[in-house]
């Protein structure tokens, strides 16, 4: 038995447990008249989450890398070849409860905001400065979770000489309001922490 546990652990690959989905994501940047902007997705009635603002993103399929699995879908929800996507890096990453978001920077190059034409999953796309970023900072709103046990979960633990009690806890939740369009969410966390990196760049 230890023989085998041994052998068993000595080769064991670890992975993230609990079965998260895995996705990625590109944030575009763009040039809009000299100035350097960031491209989001307005999603369309076609896919969950209608109407929020978004990165191109996908879920990652097997046998494809996160990178590639970002590509791929910026090149299906602009409508882009190869070509106009040049990938500089991966930035820090989101792990949620229920999924795993990688993101990428990238620039879009070759052709203008005007000229990319969305798929039918996105609704309209639309830019914002790089700078409106790094002089302004997003507003935070907290979000509060009680969770509590269901009945029938706390009968089968049987009789405790405790009471068991799951903690309270809570997130501050960032957004950016922006006219006609609000990003918060995942898309939001990630905008905060790409413009952190660029203030970091600036102050070297």
């Amino acid at each position: 038995m230890m023989d085998n546990i041994k052998n068993k652990m000595k080769d064991y690959k670890p992975q993230i447990y609990g079965g998260r989905k895995e996705s990625a994501v590109l944030i575009p940047l763009i040039e809009v008249d000299g100035e350097w902007h960031i491209l989001y997705e307005v999603r369309s009635k076609l896919v969950s989450q209608a109407g929020d603002s978004s990165f191109p993103g996908v879920k990652v399929e097997p046998g494809e890398s996160y990178e590639e699995a970002a590509v791929r879908e910026t090149m299906e929800e602009l409508n882009l070849s190869r070509d106009h996507i040049k990938v500089y890096g991966e930035m820090d990453f989101i792990i949620g409860q229920f999924m795993i978001i990688r993101c990428f920077v990238g620039e879009l190059v070759g052709i203008n905001v005007s000229d990319i034409k969305p798929n039918e999953e996105v609704e309209q796309i639309y830019t914002v400065p790089l700078n409106y970023f790094i002089e302004n900072d997003p507003n935070y709103f907290s979000v509060h979770y009680n969770p509590r046990l269901e009945q029938e979960f706390e009968k089968s633990l049987g009789e405790n000489e405790f009471e068991r009690k799951l903690r309270n806890h809570g997130e501050k939740i960032p957004v950016y309001e922006i006219k006609d369009h609000s990003l918060w969410g995942y898309t939001a966390n990630l905008t905060e922490r790409f413009i952190e990196i660029i203030r970091e760049t600036i102050k070297e």
